[in-house]
């Protein structure tokens, strides 16, 4: 619980901090009614820019139970380079009221970065890419991938763009299973992959619009393999203050025994946009 607390309380002060740095009346027109591209272009240069996105559901009854999620999709847009990370975690903790007992439900944490250097002209880019994965109840201990290639934009139209990335890579994982220190099985594996990752876009309104993300790590290997998506749309509610509803879907070809190859997960979070 004090995680808990102490998550929460670092989201709030970055967001007042936001707040009094930026009027979220002052782009009121411009969030929702530009694209990607244009609020790359509108924010070139700056040292980060973005989102932050939040969400806290509590129970209270015969079971008490706090979940909270903090995502954050940052960027910074230079003449030679575009930087992307992100942040993605999810905390639950549930507590019996007869017994006062509590249990960890949930708990994950994800970082990614990545680097496109721009080679061509509008989005071909080469690009390097970095992730670290750090979920207690997957079976492993963390999933680390490191890949770099080729990508550019595949579509793009009126109301649609899609974007792609391709290349190969290197990944790392620990069990955290200890039987497997008594037995002298490896703990580590490593192998390489193919990374294939696509974004599209749609403008579906000037306030809202639909969000597409797939990315594909294949295993060349004989390791697991994973595919991550997430279908969301985002809706402006005032200002820089939007509400995203989403859906997650996460696969992996080969989990730690007793787990499972699918996890889901559908949300609705408020999202900060400076």
């Amino acid at each position: 619980m004090s995680y808990l607390k102490l998550a929460v309380g670092s989201c709030l002060s970055i967001f007042s901090s936001l707040l009094w740095a930026v009027d979220p009346f002052e782009d009121f027109h411009q969030y929702g009614e530009l694209s990607d591209e244009e609020i790359h272009q509108l924010h070139a240069g700056e040292v980060l820019y973005g989102d932050i996105e939040f969400g806290l559901i509590a129970n209270n009854g015969n079971t008490k139970s706090t979940a909270f999620k903090l995502k954050s999709n940052l960027y910074q847009d230079f003449e030679h380079w575009r930087n992307q990370f992100k942040v993605d975690s999810l905390y639950k903790e549930e507590t019996d009221a007869n017994s006062n007992s509590s249990d960890v439900s949930a708990s994950r944490y994800y970082i990614s970065a990545q680097g496109n250097y721009k080679v061509g002209r509008d989005n071909e880019s080469l690009f390097i890419y970095a992730d670290y994965n750090d979920d207690k109840f997957s079976g492993k201990e963390y999933t680390a991938t490191v890949a770099l290639g080729y990508g550019n934009r595949l579509f793009e139209g009126e109301k649609n763009t899609v974007d792609f990335d391709i290349g190969p890579g290197f990944s790392i994982s620990k069990t955290d299973n200890e039987i497997d220190i008594a037995s002298n099985a490896v703990r580590i594996q490593r192998g390489q992959l193919l990374r294939l990752a696509l974004q599209w876009e749609r403008t579906v309104s000037k306030q809202t619009r639909f969000n597409q993300d797939i990315s594909i790590e294949k295993s060349l290997s004989g390791l697991s393999s994973r595919v991550f998506s997430e279908t969301a749309l985002v809706s402006q509610v005032m200002g820089g203050v939007s509400l995203k509803v989403s859906y997650t879907y996460r696969y992996n070809s080969d989990p730690e025994e007793n787990k499972n190859k699918v996890d889901t997960e559908l949300g609705a979070t408020l999202v900060y946009s400076f």
